[in-house]
């Protein structure tokens, strides 16, 4: 049996063991935090507003990059000018100016080759980004602002009066301007300044303004009443110092306004940048667009939770007149019927119960009911949608197609469409696509966009272009599409993409293909004629060798050779139409 060798190392001693401390601890670890309770964490919570989240979370608005935040800051403040116009029924004249009052920003060169070869600036930045200061002015002829509602429309987040109509505006939720004021107000400390005038008063109204985004209410720091200096008899200037970065090009404010002048055919506008060049765009027709009418809600796009609370407030005297009062499309036989087939009597307002609404709720779908009316919505028509498209792209093709309207969870849209091919487009670049939400262009997110899903679900070589998998396909063509709607479901609160609606890829699809079908035709006519044109080329080539050689063999006059050299070239023309 073997032994076990002893341990080379000795064991410490009792005494050294309870005599040691533990040992400190390190700078590197933290100090864990005192246990919370009910009680402390309940006196840390308050109500937040609105204004305050939004905030911090400024990129749900388009505010996340300076080059973008400068562009909607333009983009809320015209939406807001061209609405204004409209509904006062004035021509716009909008004037966008651009200062900026700082130096450009030039960013630094790589010290070395190596850096440069691999995108690296060798020198660290010890702070944030720095960015450039730009005054934005933006200037309309429209109806003017009552001023005791201009502290609350540009420094009130979610107050308007679009959010509660069903009729189409570009504007939807009272977020806009007051957004690029509150932007502004967070990277330069500067209030806005808006000056507004109405027609029947001599001044204008100055408000310098900034909104306390802790209770989402305006802090009016001055106003008076001054001078109005532009020429129009009323109209609003809103002023705004912000931080931003301008550049020419693509998701520009030049190509905003220039998209602008593609959908509101109507509308004169004038840039000027920030080298104070002046940019003009004479407007193409002096037809205001119909006013769109306002409309109630549909039955079929009333979610249940609604349902119960219209009828909470209704001003009807029993169910029967709340559903043929307070909803499109539902007389009084409609009504009727949906009560019968939802198994419930007319009873007083006062007394209808949540089991009536619910069981009246699970009816409606149940009773055939009309599409809702189609007069909120106006579209921008074949005729002008295609001229505007001409003066932007020189093709040799147009078309353009008006859908009929169609209804999505009860709100009516309207999908248009326009292609240009050939000409100065490019065959080596993928297509050009200008998208449009209730007159508005939408340069971000267009990955994130019904219109490009469905432009890149479609077979696009059938029509001579190449198409890469999942991709735009790659040819001289150019498409616009515009999506007119009461509400246009869009990805998030800076409305740059539509979001993935059956219904509306479907309508958009078949505009698409519709456009489509007339660049086949016109493709085949090209084709035809190059076709045409080469046989004409090889019967002027070959057959005067014909004739001589017939006039050798058949030993024919010259004037014999002739003729026989015109018989066969009418009979290959007429062969040739004929086989065409």
């Amino acid at each position: 049996m073997s032994k076990s060798k002893p341990s080379s190392k000795k064991s410490a001693a009792p005494e050294e063991v309870k005599s040691r401390k533990p040992a400190p601890m390190k700078t590197h670890e933290k100090k864990k935090g005192k246990a919370e309770d009910a009680d402390s964490m309940a006196k840390r919570q308050r109500e937040i507003s609105v204004s305050e989240f939004f905030a911090k979370n400024r990129h749900l608005l388009g505010f996340d990059n300076p080059k973008k935040a400068l562009l909607t800051a333009v983009k809320e403040a015209v939406d807001n000018s061209l609405d204004a116009c409209e509904e006062a029924h004035i021509l716009p004249e909008i004037e966008v100016k651009l200062e900026r009052l700082s130096a450009p920003i030039v960013e630094a060169a790589p010290e070395n080759e190596k850096d440069a070869k691999e995108g690296k600036d060798s020198k660290k930045r010890k702070g944030p980004v720095p960015t450039e200061r730009y005054r934005l002015t933006i200037t309309d002829n429209g109806p003017g602002i009552v001023a005791t509602q201009i502290p609350k429309i540009f420094a009130k987040l979610l107050y308007g009066s679009k959010f509660h109509r069903l009729k189409m505006s570009r504007g939807q939720q009272g977020i806009g301007i007051s957004a690029a004021g509150m932007y502004g107000q967070m990277t330069t400390g500067k209030p806005m300044r808006i000056t507004s005038k109405l027609p029947k008063k001599d001044k204008a109204h100055f408000t310098e303004l900034q909104i306390d985004t802790k209770k989402n209410t305006p802090d009016v720091l001055s106003e008076k009443d001054v001078d109005w200096k532009f020429k129009s008899p009323s109209g609003t200037s809103v002023e705004i110092t912000l931080e931003g970065r301008y550049q020419r090009g693509r998701q520009s404010i030049d190509e905003f306004i220039l998209q602008n002048t593609l959908s509101n055919p109507h509308g004169h506008f004038r840039f000027i940048d920030v080298d104070n060049q002046v940019f003009d765009y004479p407007r193409k027709t002096k037809e205001l667009p119909e006013v769109p009418s306002e409309i109630k809600p549909h039955p079929y796009g009333v979610e249940l939770g609604r349902f119960h609370q219209m009828a909470a407030e209704t001003t009807a005297r029993s169910l029967k007149t709340f559903l043929s009062n307070d909803f499109s499309r539902v007389s009084d036989k409609v009504a009727s019927e949906i009560l019968s087939t939802a198994g419930v009597k007319d009873v007083p307002a006062s007394k209808i119960t949540p089991h009536h609404l619910n069981k009246v709720h699970e009816a409606i779908p149940k009773v055939s009911i009309m599409s809702p009316p189609t007069d909120c919505i106006v579209p921008i028509g074949e005729e002008l949608i295609m001229n505007t498209l001409k003066q932007h792209s020189k093709a040799d093709f147009y078309t353009a197609v008006s859908r009929s309207p169609a209804v999505y969870r009860g709100n009516p849209f309207m999908v248009e469409c326009a292609l240009a091919y050939g000409g100065d487009l490019s065959g080596e670049e993928p297509m050009t696509v200008f998208r449009f939400a209730n007159r508005v262009p939408l340069q971000f997110q267009p990955a994130a966009c019904a219109t490009f899903r469905v432009l890149t679900k479609l077979d696009w070589k059938k029509y001579g272009l190449n198409q890469p998998r999942n991709s735009l396909p790659v040819g001289p063509i150019a498409i616009l599409i515009h999506v007119a709607s009461v509400w246009v479901p869009f990805t998030s609160e800076s409305k740059e993409a539509i979001a993935d609606y059956p219904e509306i890829k479907q309508e958009i699809r078949l505009a698409v293909l519709e456009c489509a079908r007339q660049l086949s035709l016109h493709v085949n006519r090209a084709y035809r004629a190059a076709e045409a044109e080469r046989k004409a080329n090889y019967i002027d080539t070959y057959i005067p060798f014909i004739g001589e050689a017939l006039q050798e063999m058949l030993k024919l006059s010259d004037s014999q050779k002739d003729k026989v050299v015109s018989t066969l070239r009418n009979t290959l023309e007429r062969s040739k139409i004929d086989g065409d």
